[in-house]
């Protein structure tokens, strides 16, 4: 941080600058004017905490998307089939037991076993062949896609969580002040902010389990030079094989999240599939702090682009995609 802030005072300044103004729009009373001009403070937080647990969804199925496409550079583009997938295994677990928590590893477990599927039969016969896994992981998504509306069909599932994570919370934010001078609280969903802190927990352990231990050290080694790494006697395809169920079943896991978040439906894989593609794209290939900080600029974008812009929502994020590219083609927190 210090070296950034000494290499590049001015962007450092203007970061302060922001970070300032967030924190001012988020624990001050707002003025009326300001109201006026841009909306209701109850508006732009529940779009910001919106927007930030949307990025914790979101950093679910990318960190995954980062271990199988950006660390082991395997291009899986049926990587939204497994988010959906996940999901449907995971309503139908929670519908039939009654548990909401069950459907977490049930989910983990199911389209782990694809993932481990998907490598065996797809990944290790077509290794360093990044274009017949592009085409062939584009078909085994389309008729996946067909096979999962004809067996679910075309109704949205909504998983309901528990008793004790339904229902607002209230929090210490203001929004505003009425004229007898009382103080209204920001109420918001207790299960989005209970699913985003296990985001960041999961989040923190993927690094350190990738950076502080020898089975993260075999797959960074196995990345670089596979052949080497072989030549210590280390099973490496094994450890991919592990390291790919992994990462298919945390979109399993992002499947369930999804559907307690907003639903599950046909098109969800398109629509999470290209989303862990720009997440991916813009925090960099095989960095989790990355995938992490990608996942929450899109979050944001999206939310508010929907509440300030709507007819631009879309282009928000496609924008901020091609202004990283433009000047950091590796990604925000990518290797150069």
């Amino acid at each position: 941080m210090k070296r950034f802030a000494n290499a590049h005072p001015v962007w450092t300044g203007l970061i302060a600058l922001a970070v300032a103004i967030l924190l001012w729009m988020i624990f001050a009373t707002w003025p009326k004017g300001l109201s006026s001009a841009i909306g209701s403070k109850k508006i732009f937080l529940n779009a910001l905490f919106n927007g930030i647990t949307l990025g914790g969804l979101y950093f679910l199925v990318a960190s995954g998307f980062t271990l199988i496409f950006g660390l082991m550079r395997n291009v899986n583009l049926a990587h939204g089939t497994l988010y959906l997938l996940g999901g449907y295994v995971g309503f139908h677990a929670a519908d039939i037991t009654g548990y909401w928590l069950l459907a977490f590893p049930v989910a983990f477990i199911v389209v782990g076993f694809f993932g481990i599927l998907l490598q065996l039969a797809v990944f290790r016969r077509m290794e360093g062949e990044d274009l017949r896994q592009t085409l062939v992981t584009i078909g085994i998504s389309i008729v996946a896609a067909d096979l999962m509306l004809w067996g679910f069909g075309g109704d949205f599932f909504n998983i309901s969580p528990p008793p004790w994570l339904s229902g607002p919370i209230e929090t210490f934010l203001v929004t505003a002040q009425r004229s007898n001078g009382d103080l209204v609280y920001l109420k918001y969903p207790m299960v989005r902010i209970v699913i985003f802190v296990a985001a960041v927990v999961l989040g923190v352990g993927m690094w350190l389990a990738l950076n502080r231990t020898r089975i993260g050290m075999m797959i960074r080694a196995g990345v670089d030079d596979r052949d080497m790494l072989s030549a210590t006697g280390a099973r490496i395809q094994f450890v991919f094989i592990g390291v790919f169920a992994f990462g298919a079943g945390l979109a399993g896991i992002a499947g369930v999240v999804g559907g307690t978040f907003q639903s599950v439906a046909p098109g969800e894989d398109i629509r999470f599939l290209l989303a862990s593609l720009v997440v991916v794209i813009v925090g960099g290939m095989g960095s989790i702090p990355g995938a992490a900080l990608g996942a929450l600029l899109i979050g944001l974008a999206e939310q508010f682009g929907s509440v300030y812009f709507p007819t631009y929502a879309v282009v928000l994020t496609f924008l901020i995609m091609v202004v990283v590219l433009a000047f950091r083609p590796q990604g925000l927190m990518g290797q150069g």
